[in-house]
């Protein structure tokens, strides 16, 4: 299946919390970090999940936010540190390519962003994902 999704990310599960109706996966990504991903009890079985599963993390674009350092006080939990290196910059719209870990992210921020930031590669950032925003796939 070809996806539009530019951001998948291969990893291993290394834990699971169950809830009521949802379940927090941590995933283990090649590069050493830990990305989470919070998905429904329905579909943890359909995709026969479990520690040790191997698994595509599936991120939108537009989903990723980019700070230019780690941030405190926040409820997102996945925040991947990595390097930029590409900006793409359109009218309205930037496309920032980061280097985490052994994988690449692409970020879809506003033009605006991507200037008041003065991101350009080579710059260190934090890539911001909500756990919300992360789709699994099995291998």
């Amino acid at each position: 299946m070809s996806l539009s999704i530019r951001n998948q990310l291969p990893g291993t599960v290394t834990a699971i919390a169950r809830g009521e109706v949802m379940a927090s996966v941590k995933v283990g990504l090649a590069g050493g970090q830990e990305l989470t991903a919070a998905v429904t009890l329905d579909a943890l079985q359909e995709l026969g999940l479990h520690t040790g599963s191997e698994v595509r993390a599936l991120v939108k674009a537009t989903e990723v936010a980019l700070a230019t350092g780690p941030v405190a006080g926040l409820s997102i939990r996945n925040q991947l540190p990595g390097t930029v290196s590409e900006v793409t910059r359109g009218g309205a719209m930037a496309g920032v390519k980061v280097a985490v870990g052994g994988s690449e992210l692409t970020a879809a921020i506003t033009a605006d962003a991507a200037t008041e930031l003065d991101l350009k590669a080579g710059s260190p950032v934090v890539a911001l994902i909500k756990a919300t925003e992360v789709s699994l796939a099995a291998a």
